[in-house]
């Protein structure tokens, strides 16, 4: 089972004193990448949230958000000589450089540490509200994740079962390649007029046909597609976009060789076959988590 790396989740809950909305978004991203934002009375809370959001969601451009719509302010106050502060050296660096000033005191609200809160105990209760509006959230966005991983986790399963298939196809035109090569060499000396010692041409034939055999490729590259699809069902890990990338690249390789290989028109066509099935995984496995 795969995971997209993209995703959204939503959750809202309204409790005694606020209204708390949280929205995950994600896209692609080699490593994780958090971008948060969070009112006022929660930014203290800001690290704790970025660690728990990793462990959970492991990997991806994401974007969390968190509204608080509505509630008692009383169990929070206003830290007004910062305000102040804050007003006044806004005002005097526009003044000094000529710029508009704007609503000053909506910028200077947005400031760390303007508004507080009164009790711990208020802190410690809105934290663990904040907790659970982002768990439900969480728990959409990773569904949604699971989702758009079944839908890819079908086309790549159905796109490794076609490089197989083509690999199939290989195995007739084994033997009339080898046949081809052997008939080739036979021709060349004729038309060169010169007397073979069959015994060595044999021996040299046999040391030439060697070095384009792919038996092992096939081999390899057989048990990698089939690694790739054990891998691809397996419940856990549940990141597993790199692992399937390294597997790729050897299927890749694989395939490569047995391309240079080939000296045959029909293998190379269903070389080109192979190439175009594995590259349309790769772009695939580029938004896998």
């Amino acid at each position: 089972m795969l995971y997209s790396m993209t995703g959204y989740g939503y959750a809202k809950k309204s409790f005694a004193r606020q209204t708390l909305s949280a929205e995950l978004r994600s896209l692609n991203s080699k490593s994780l990448d958090l971008r948060l934002r969070l009112p006022a009375p929660y930014q203290p809370h800001e690290h704790d949230l970025r660690k728990w959001v990793q462990e959970e969601l492991e990997r991806g451009k994401i974007d969390l958000s968190v509204q608080m719509e509505s509630g008692e302010w009383s169990d929070f106050k206003i830290n007004q000589p910062l305000l102040e502060a804050y007003v006044y050296q806004l005002l005097e660096v526009a003044g000094m450089n000529g710029w508009e000033k704007g609503d000053v005191l909506q910028t200077a609200a947005r400031l760390p540490n303007v508004v507080q809160s009164n009790e711990q105990h208020a802190d410690e209760e809105f934290w663990a509200q904040l907790q659970e509006v982002i768990k439900e959230a969480m728990a959409a966005f990773v569904a949604f994740r699971q989702r758009e991983g079944a839908s890819m986790t079908a086309e790549i399963t159905q796109r490794v079962g076609e490089i197989l298939r083509l690999l199939d196809l290989v195995t007739p035109f084994e033997g009339e390649r080898m046949e081809r090569v052997r008939t080739r060499l036979r021709t060349q000396l004729e038309q060169m007029a010169v007397r073979v010692d069959e015994n060595r041409f044999e021996q040299e034939l046999i040391f030439y046909m060697e070095k384009f055999d792919f038996s092992e490729e096939q081999q390899r590259l057989r048990q990698h597609c089939v690694y790739f699809l054990e891998l691809l069902q397996q419940p856990a890990p549940r990141a597993k976009g790199s692992k399937l990338g390294f597997i790729a690249q050897e299927i890749g390789r694989e395939v490569n060789t047995l391309g240079s290989k080939a000296n045959h028109a029909e293998i190379q066509h269903i070389v080109v076959q192979m190439k175009d099935e594995l590259e349309k995984i790769k772009e695939q496995l580029a938004n896998i988590l």
